[in-house]
């Protein structure tokens, strides 16, 4: 079949991998210049298939009314936008009750399981070096942080996830680069995680889809999908027709899919990350962390990318590429140096800004869109690192006709009408 991808994110690279692993013939359409030049330029390249959870949780909206005036909130939200993304705000509250959560946790788990476990054979049959390090460790600084952590500690043990909740002894053992006057009541440490830097691995993947015959159309933005037995994508150079269309444009779907009556709810939640060489001196232990981390009071990731030290989180709803919040950068080099106090050559740190497409419920969608020719592979949050080869995998089954190699109970589109 040839088909259509529309967007070189990781998750356009990995469906065009795929799908050219199956012998497709695979164009990728993207409006900037590189893969993963957009949400999977600089995310925090932790892959924790436990900690991968809607953002709509019971209890949720009242720690985010809470958060929103505090100098470090993790979450926060643009007075303008709050009206803008009403509909959206709203959708995301009903789905945080507590049936709805548990269903599309245990989706998202499910998916993201797979989806760890297609990474690391590809790692491994291709070879793939992208400063992979296996470990994870959730970091909870006092007792209500303990407190909280408590009920999903449950989940995921019934998830068969593996994990070891310690105390901080054991904790700085682990990590022993922790800074020892930052305050730690016991930590969640989940062994089979860890980190990778997501935009080398889409680099890299590319590289191997291209080996498979797949082609790769930089600079060339979508502006229109013509649904049918033989649907057609409209670019600055003409139409050209397919067998099938993967949209996998992230937020800028929404314009694409409008005209065919698909109106998703998707929202920018726009991410900050801080990305800073290691110091390093001669004759001394190299210090800063080994794997990944997560601050839990503040969620915030903490991850080793070789050399490097990447610090991720927050969640902004509104706003535009070009708004730099300076309180969402203080927070993150606040919990950098928290931790790790001088490990970074903070003078040299690049900043980035990216929007995730997120759905109010949580789970991406997947598979038929309900217009003819159309398929969808969107709305992954700031999960799509962790959820993009399995969903990658499912995608190509479908489109193959084939029984998908996971249950898609919770990733369709007809969730969302």
């Amino acid at each position: 079949m040839r088909v259509a991808v529309i967007g070189a994110g990781i998750v356009g690279v990995t469906t065009a991998y795929e799908l050219a692993a199956e012998g497709h013939e695979v164009t990728v359409f993207e409006r900037r210049s590189s893969v993963a030049a957009e949400a999977s330029f600089a995310n925090a390249g932790v892959v924790a298939p436990g900690y991968v959870t809607p953002w709509a949780a019971p209890g949720m909206a009242w720690k985010v009314l809470k958060q929103l005036p505090r100098r470090h909130a993790a979450v926060r939200i643009g007075a303008a936008a709050a009206l803008a993304e009403l509909p959206w705000l709203w959708r995301w509250w009903r789905a945080c009750r507590p049936a709805v959560h548990a269903a599309n946790r245990i989706a998202m788990h499910r998916l993201a399981r797979a989806s760890r476990e297609r990474m690391l054979e590809l790692t491994d049959t291709l070879g793939l070096d992208y400063e992979q390090a296996r470990g994870c460790l959730v970091l909870l600084r006092g007792e209500r942080e303990l407190a909280l952590a408590r009920p999903g500690l449950k989940l995921l043990a019934e998830l068969g996830v593996s994990f070891e909740l310690v105390d901080a002894e054991r904790a700085r053992r682990v990590e022993p680069g922790l800074n020892a006057g930052t305050a730690l009541r016991a930590a969640i440490h989940l062994p089979a995680d860890g980190v990778g830097n997501c935009r080398q691995f889409a680099q890299l993947l590319r590289g191997r889809a291209e080996q498979l015959g797949a082609a790769f159309r930089f600079e060339a933005p979508v502006e229109h999908i013509t649904p049918g037995a033989a649907p057609k994508l409209t670019t600055r150079t003409g139409e050209q027709g397919f067998d099938a269309v993967v949209v996998a444009a992230g937020i800028d779907a929404t314009h694409l899919l409008a005209p065919l009556g698909l109106k998703l709810p998707l929202a920018a939640v726009w991410g900050y990350s801080i990305t800073a060489p290691l110091r390093h001196v001669d004759g001394l232990p190299e210090i800063g962390p080994c794997a990944a981390l997560m601050d839990e009071r503040y969620k915030v990731a903490i991850s080793r990318l070789g050399s490097r030290v990447r610090v991720a989180g927050g969640a902004e709803i509104g706003g535009a590429a070009e708004g730099v919040n300076a309180a969402a950068l203080a927070t993150l080099y606040r919990v950098l140096d928290d931790w790790f106090p001088g490990a970074a050559l903070s003078a040299r740190a690049q900043q980035w800004k990216g929007a995730r497409p997120m759905l109010p419920d949580g789970p991406p969608v997947l598979g038929a869109s309900g217009a003819p020719g159309v398929w969808l592979n969107l709305g992954h949050g700031s999960n799509g690192w962790a959820l993009s080869c399995g969903s990658a995998r499912v995608l190509t089954e479908l489109i193959g006709g084939r029984r998908p190699s996971i249950a898609l109970d919770g990733f369709g589109i007809e969730r969302l009408r």
